[in-house]
């Protein structure tokens, strides 16, 4: 994983990466192949088209693992990201289910890489 500028990393694959700020984790998009996305090559003001749809279950905490291994059920949380990243801004559509849905944020740094 190789940083590019301040708010990308480019990974295998053809692949790019940037922090989302709603589920603080990375997000993926795949800039070379196909199917992908385009890209403006501006690795500090990044735009990527089409959208960019994340679907999946919040990671369960310390607490709710040590549980299961007890024996207890804990339903999965299903989790949706969905938004658009224009310009180096990141604005989150109405079906995200983090608390930044409907708002345009700036896309956050990386930070320095170790």
């Amino acid at each position: 994983m190789a940083q590019i500028g301040n708010k990308l990393r480019s990974l295998e694959g053809g692949r790019m990466a940037f922090m989302c700020p709603g589920c603080n984790e990375m997000h993926a998009v795949t800039v070379e192949g196909s199917p992908r996305w385009t890209w403006n090559g501006d690795a500090d003001a990044p735009t990527f088209s089409p959208s960019v749809l994340v679907r999946g279950y919040r990671r369960i905490t310390d607490d709710e693992r040590t549980r299961i291994m007890a024996g207890e059920t804990i339903e999965p949380e299903p989790r949706t990201c969905h938004s658009f990243v224009s310009d180096g801004q990141i604005q989150f559509l109405t079906d995200c289910s983090h608390q930044l849905a409907g708002q345009t944020v700036p896309l956050p740094d990386f930070g320095v890489s170790e």
